[in-house]
């Protein structure tokens, strides 16, 4: 791996400071430069920017250049090819050391000037929490993203209050630095995709929580330019990381065919079936590779009335949902894991809320 300097400081500060935004930047120059300004303007905090870019335009990477040019706290540097979401942001945040890691999307910007320092002194006020996921709303009317909303759809009406939760969402997000350390940061064999919730699976077997908060909002542009889209891969990467982090916590395949069913029900219902099929083997290979980890009690009991509780068993929804697949009805568009960052100019996949 190779990664270059291009502008701004050469390295973190050398002192101590509180938390370190990362921002992965690929094209999208404009949204990315707005992204940015919004992480140089947070006060009430000691912060570094870093700006980690994976293949843009040369056009693109010197505007980025230019608005962090002779700044002595922001960075950009440029890695040699794109490693993905959870690539880019364990380089992204390797290069701090604050002790709060704030992931932003490049198309999101923070609420206002202190959302930062609100997420930060609230990972300071309980030890015990690994990770902050923040409120995704709209940026053009404020109204919540449904595509970024990563939890239970029984939980939407308490999208402005506090709750324990087993992930985030990446749009805006912060970690505590010594959870980030202990549990190894993200696993760059997802790529894109289920990175999130896998790290919040290792946080929780380590003895931490996750928490979201409604009350730190992150502005989400939901842009079109650059994303991965469902009708090309990114159906394959859900469908294949999440049968892969199944396999990585000992869960037989026997045990995740409801689950595969499932995805091959919605792959039909939305013209992806090729992606579905395709994911299988990918999963098989890639679990192959990697040593199974074992849930505690206390994990299982964490994930159980934190997450499993909201959604019900995985039987009762095939069932339920699953017939209005097959029927070709346009079913509940509630916001649910499955349509996570998926309001693109390819639109949306219907069906199942499958985690």
């Amino acid at each position: 791996m190779t990664m270059r300097h291009v502008a701004g400081a050469p390295s973190a500060p050398v002192d101590d400071y509180d938390a370190d935004v990362v921002i992965l930047s690929l094209d999208r120059a404009t949204e990315t430069a707005a992204a940015i300004q919004s992480a140089l303007a947070q006060t009430g905090v000691s912060r570094h920017v870093f700006i980690v870019d994976q293949g843009s335009r040369p056009d693109a990477l010197a505007h980025l250049a230019g608005i962090v040019a002779g700044r002595t706290d922001a960075t950009l540097m440029a890695l040699d090819h794109n490693h993905g979401v959870a690539g880019g942001r364990n380089r992204g945040s390797a290069l701090g050391h604050g002790r709060v890691i704030f992931g932003l999307d490049n198309d999101a910007e923070f609420a206002d000037r202190t959302t930062l320092a609100h997420a930060v002194a609230t990972l300071d006020a309980d030890p015990k929490i690994a990770a902050v996921g923040c409120r995704i709303v709209l940026h053009a009317n404020g109204d919540d993203d449904l595509s970024s909303w990563g939890y239970p759809a029984s939980l939407l009406p308490h999208a402005g209050e506090t709750f324990d939760t087993v992930t985030f969402v990446g749009a805006g997000h912060a970690i505590r630095r010594t959870a980030w350390d202990a549990c190894g940061g993200y696993d760059d064999a997802l790529h894109f995709c289920w990175e999130e919730f896998d790290f919040c699976l290792r946080a929780i077997e380590a003895g931490w929580r996750i928490r979201y908060h409604g009350d730190i909002q992150i502005r989400h542009k939901v842009s079109a330019d650059r994303r991965c889209e469902w009708s090309e891969t990114r159906w394959f990467y859900f469908v294949r990381n999440r049968l892969y982090i199944g396999r990585k916590w000992r869960a037989s395949w026997l045990s995740l065919a409801p689950r595969f069913a499932g995805y091959l029900l919605k792959g039909a219902r939305n013209g992806v079936l090729t992606q579905t099929l395709r994911a299988l083997p990918a999963a098989v290979r890639l679990a192959s590779t990697m040593p199974a980890l074992r849930q505690s009690p206390a994990t299982r009991a964490y994930l159980g009335t934190n997450d499993t509780n909201h959604r019900g068993q995985w039987l009762s929804r095939l069932t339920r949902e699953g017939p209005r697949m097959l029927s070709g009805q346009d079913e509940d568009r509630r916001p649910a894991r499955i349509d996570n960052r998926s309001r693109t100019s390819k639109g949306t996949i219907a069906g199942l809320s499958i985690r």
